[in-house]
């Protein structure tokens, strides 16, 4: 099952094309370098300048070993630290996890 991680926080308007910018980086890194689908999401309605990150792993094991690597990694750090800092609003971001959920087994497989 995979699990998926809905990353959603806030640009700073001031800093809007920065945030931009180094958002993409981070997605441009963490698909060359991890084993892991990232997306940015951009909105289209709701709160303006609130972005999302979906990131797709292959279960909970893989999410929580590449999140090691990740904060392993000097260089990933220094792509994320002015994100943080810098670009987003301070209490904005907000993490859920979801898990998808396998089919129901055909009326053969259950017998």
């Amino acid at each position: 099952m995979s699990v998926i991680v809905y990353q959603t926080f806030v640009i700073r308007q001031d800093k809007f094309k920065e945030g931009i910018e180094n958002l993409r980086e981070i997605k441009k890194f963490r698909m060359e370098n991890y084993s892991h689908q990232v997306e940015i999401l951009t909105p289209i309605s709701g709160k303006d300048h609130t972005y999302a990150l979906l990131s797709t792993y292959e279960g909970l094991a893989e999410m929580e070993l590449q999140n090691k690597k990740m904060f392993d990694d000097e260089e990933y750090l220094e792509l994320i630290g002015p994100f943080f800092l810098e670009n987003i609003v301070e209490d904005s971001m907000y993490t859920q996890i979801y898990r998808t959920l396998r089919d129901q087994p055909k009326e053969k497989e259950k017998k």
